[in-house]
């Protein structure tokens, strides 16, 4: 008997433990149309850093495309084409979620969303969504005119989504986006603070169509005493929450 529990003791220490499980960082791919936001101003990967730590980050750019976009006014079948090609090269690289960092280039995503197995999120989806649940008379503000029309159908789409009746007034700073990318910041900040400033006496929201403008939306929101939103904190949030749906 005495045997027989040292025996049985002795097995009870050397059974092996159950392995420890630990989850693989989800790899997040973020399609760029401009370098600034990957070495400039790296608000996505700073925000990707507080909200998803544990996450892996690829970057995909095609540097030319939005100026194709703003070149030839308009989204066309090629610009198209050239969002999917990254979309899909995000996919083969093994990207468990693609963030796309363009908001002029929506509609584009749309198309390459429809070729990618990969769940795709748009930087100003959650943005857009709140500005419709929140806002009545919303004014977009813009520095590239291609961003408006995008920005304003995605706030609409999403406002006849849950059924409110919104209504929307574009607005655009122009030459400021020019202004920033030869690094003139403090001419840059000026105009756009002097056209949300114009621009709040007709409206009760702001929304900052692109992610160039996210520095100035506190300084905004104090300035015009209204509700500003800005896509990056939100679009990012927005993803923690989606990476954290995806399959383990």
């Amino acid at each position: 008997m005495h045997t027989r529990s040292a025996l049985m003791h002795l097995q009870s220490r050397q059974a092996p433990t159950p392995k420890e499980v630990t989850s693989v960082p989800k790899k997040i791919a973020i399609l760029h149309t401009s370098f600034v936001f990957v070495s400039v101003e790296p608000v996505i990967n700073d925000l990707i850093a507080e909200l998803i730590p544990d996450a892996e980050v690829m970057h995909f750019v095609d540097s030319d495309v939005l100026a194709t976009v703003v070149r030839e006014q308009g989204i066309s079948s090629n610009s198209e084409a050239r969002m999917t090609h990254l979309a899909q090269a995000a996919e083969a690289a093994g990207a468990d979620i693609i963030f796309s960092a363009c908001s002029s280039l929506g509609p584009a995503l749309d198309v390459a969303a429809r070729n990618v197995h990969t769940p795709v999120v748009k930087i100003d989806e959650a943005m857009a969504m709140r500005a419709a649940r929140e806002g009545n008379r919303i004014g977009v503000l813009a520095t590239v005119p291609t961003t408006l029309g995008p920005t304003s159908n995605l706030i609409q789409a999403k406002a006849d989504e849950i059924g409110r009746s919104i209504t929307l007034e574009q607005r655009l700073c122009e030459g400021a986006f020019s202004v920033l990318m030869s690094g003139d910041r403090e001419k840059h900040d000026a105009m756009i603070i002097e056209q949300a400033t114009d621009l709040a006496k007709n409206v009760d929201m702001i929304v900052l169509a692109q992610a160039s403008m996210n520095r100035l939306a506190g300084v905004l929101q104090e300035t015009t005493g209204m509700t500003v939103l800005s896509s990056p904190r939100i679009g990012v949030d927005y993803l923690a929450q989606r990476v954290a749906e995806l399959p383990a």
